[in-house]
């Protein structure tokens, strides 16, 4: 059996923004039909497990607009800035968001957000070997990210609390699982910080 080629005969731009843009593709279907499919196209993003000396994970709460709540989180981000790859992207997040630094990144998993309407991908690095970035060199907070707190917690309460549903960020729920997986296989998992894509 071929697969069918879905292809692009025309995009039209219905929105276009700093993070996202919104789309109208019209795509060839299987038995010579066309559709039109509306999608968000994103800039990417990059998430970080950190885990500190004592097998903790570092958490973030985050009130987030469009669910209307206080979200648990990892400390995460836009692969927003001119040449900037994926592990960069993750240590400068995870020092503006936690403070911290990773003296070992390696890659734990990579996840398409929700492609039944978006195509943005984001990695999820592991970060251990933690140390705190500086006081003076600290990352000033604004907007919603003023009220941002980081969290500690056991790795295995965060899996309880996904399981629990009282984590539902998807970028969370894969990284805490992906992590306690990791690490129930002593590591062997994990691939390196520039693994492609």
């Amino acid at each position: 059996m071929t697969a069918h080629r879905y292809e692009v005969r025309s995009r039209r731009d219905r929105f276009r923004g700093r993070v996202f843009s919104v789309v109208t593709d019209e795509v060839t279907m299987p038995g010579g039909g066309v559709a039109d499919r509306d999608y968000v196209r994103h800039v990417g993003s990059v998430g970080v497990v950190a885990l500190d000396e004592r097998g903790q994970v570092v958490l973030i709460r985050q009130y987030r607009h469009p669910v209307g709540r206080i979200m648990w989180e990892l400390p995460a981000g836009l692969v927003d800035v001119a040449g900037e790859d994926l592990a960069a992207a993750a240590g400068r997040e995870l020092a503006e968001e936690a403070d911290l630094l990773a003296g070992r990144l390696d890659t734990l998993v990579d996840l398409h957000t929700s492609p039944g309407f978006s195509d943005e991908a984001i990695r999820i690095f592991l970060a251990r070997e933690l140390s705190e970035v500086p006081p003076d060199r600290r990352h000033d907070r604004r907007d919603e990210e003023a009220e941002l707190s980081v969290v500690r917690l056991p790795l295995e309460r965060a899996v309880a609390m996904v399981l629990s549903g009282e984590i539902t960020n998807a970028a969370c729920v894969a990284g805490v699982l992906a992590a306690a997986r990791a690490r129930d296989a002593d590591w062997a998992p994990l691939r390196p910080s520039d693994a492609p894509r």
